[in-house]
């Protein structure tokens, strides 16, 4: 049974840099199980590629609505990804 991949790309606004959010991100994607990567963007937001089952993605997607603990998440904006990601889940 082979389960249907999409990748998306997540753009995070609000207070989301200097507070753990790439690497937060990172342990919940590897929890999850989805591949893909996340960064830090020049203008303070937090940019993520995530590749993986549409309910892999809605749980990341729930858990970035609210990040980890000192982050204050204002905006989380979503739109499908051509980069495909395979592999294990990092930080760039």
């Amino acid at each position: 049974m082979t389960e249907s991949v999409s990748c998306v790309r997540f753009q995070v606004s609000g207070r989301v840099q200097g507070v753990g959010f790439r690497y937060a991100a990172m342990q919940e994607a590897t929890r999850i199980g989805v591949s893909g990567w996340v960064k830090n963007l020049s203008n303070g937001d937090v940019e993520l590629v995530v590749c993986s089952d549409d309910q892999q993605l809605a749980q990341l997607e729930s858990w970035l609505q609210q990040g980890p603990r000192f982050a204050q998440v204002s905006k989380v904006e979503r739109e499908p990804s051509s980069e495909l990601v395979v592999g294990e889940f990092e930080i760039r």
